[in-house]
């Protein structure tokens, strides 16, 4: 875990970005560091102590200020000191300490809202490239596979097989979930539940329940990060539940979150009658700024684990724009190729048989990457943090190389 506050980090890279000569302005700090599309409205919440950089960002951000990373992380930790003996050194009239109180209030309130924003942000931009994607690829391919008599299923790896080829645990439960995707195919084929007549959201929610209840045995907990209502109400069954952990779809899980990063201001609330009095006693300014304190606390402690959930929202959405554009366009060319129905697995040419095997692999990155449990990340304590961002890293690092190398 980080040594450093946000709000510190940000204060050290807007120091160095202004120092430059000529002065850097965000959106040269943005390009240099490759951010893409609103790159510098990232830099400007970096700079105000909303979101810490990760670590390949962090990389980028002191390459570009002609920096190292550990140059940045040292300064960084040293203002983090810093800020925390200036916060230690109240004032003495009692005035001057509601006045500070006031202010600190106002900027747990905007922080809260602003991460609110940012989460409503990122959400949202997954789930529209998640919900085409789902439509135009994932149900797209179910149904052209339908089509397809015999096909086989993936053949899972035996524990033999995983020791002697060091396969990671992200490849294994991906192949199993390939498997019961193609598993769902033939029962849905055969008139099962995820081939009735219905569309979108709920035929995409009935398919993938089926789907991972044949992935049962890999022992994993599905939480579904999705689109639509529908989706995730039939994978709540799964035990996890949706972002919100109870299946109300992506708005409700927006819901869910915001609350969650907004939690500490919320808490203020009843504290808020005091705030608004220019005089109070001491008895009512320690009682708020106990409170102000603890909401302060609660605010750096869920940092990291915030820090985190947008790097991974961002990166799975972009996961999910790359098979929107390039997974499509591979599926529909397959489309055209395929010979009429009625079509048989042992009829097609070996170039059809391995686009419908990596069009398969590529459906289980997908339903992996759209199984990360994002909310967890905002309440996990730091080793779990820390063992929930290597695994979740895994998941990303290798559905972003396996698609890839598919479309």
């Amino acid at each position: 875990m980080n040594d450093f506050s946000a709000e510190a980090i940000g204060l050290v890279i807007r120091e160095h970005r202004q120092a430059q000569r000529p002065s850097m302005t965000q959106e040269e700090l943005a390009e240099q560091a490759d951010y893409g599309k609103g790159g510098a409205v990232s830099i400007s919440r970096i700079e105000r102590g909303l979101v810490s950089p990760g670590e390949h960002r962090l990389a980028a951000i002191a390459l570009a200020l002609q920096l190292t990373p550990g140059q940045l992380k040292q300064e960084a930790e040293g203002r983090t000191r810093s800020l925390a003996r200036q916060r230690d050194q109240r004032p003495v009239k009692l005035r001057d300490q509601v006045a500070e109180t006031k202010r600190r209030h106002a900027e747990i309130n905007e922080k809260a809202a602003q991460r609110s924003k940012i989460t409503q942000e990122h959400g949202e931009a997954f789930n529209r490239v998640h919900d085409v994607v789902r439509d135009e690829f994932f149900m797209k391919f179910v149904e052209l596979a339908k089509s397809i008599n015999g096909a086989p299923e993936p053949e899972r790896p035996s524990e033999e097989e995983i020791e002697s080829t060091g396969e990671t645990p992200t490849a294994i439960r991906i192949v199993a979930m390939s498997a019961g995707i193609a598993n769902a195919i033939r029962g849905a084929a055969a008139g099962g539940a995820a081939g009735a007549a219905v569309g979108g959201a709920a035929a995409y929610g009935a398919f993938t329940a089926a789907a991972l209840f044949g992935t049962a045995s890999t022992g994993a907990a599905i939480s579904t990060l999705a689109g639509a209502a529908a989706t995730n109400a039939t994978l709540a069954l799964l035990g996890g539940g949706t972002l919100a952990a109870g299946g109300a779809g992506m708005a409700g899980g927006i819901l869910l979150l915001t609350g969650m990063v907004a939690a500490p201001a919320a808490a203020l609330a009843a504290a808020g009658f005091y705030v608004l009095r220019q005089r109070r006693n001491k008895k009512e300014e320690e009682r708020l700024r106990t409170e102000v304190e603890a909401a302060e606390a609660a605010l750096d402690q869920s940092q990291q684990g915030f820090d985190t959930m947008v790097d991974v929202l961002s990166r799975a959405t972009a996961i999910m724009e790359y098979v929107e554009v390039h997974g499509t366009h591979a599926l529909e060319k397959w489309r055209v190729d395929l010979p009429p129905e009625p079509r048989d697995w042992e009829l097609l040419r070996h170039e059809r048989q391995e686009r419908y095997k990596d069009f398969l692999t590529a459906a289980g990155c997908l339903l992996a990457v759209s199984s990360i449990n994002v909310s967890a990340l905002l309440t996990a304590k730091p080793d779990a943090l820390r063992e929930m961002e290597m695994a979740i890293d895994e998941t990303l690092r290798y559905a972003d190389r396996t698609i890839k190398s598919i479309v």
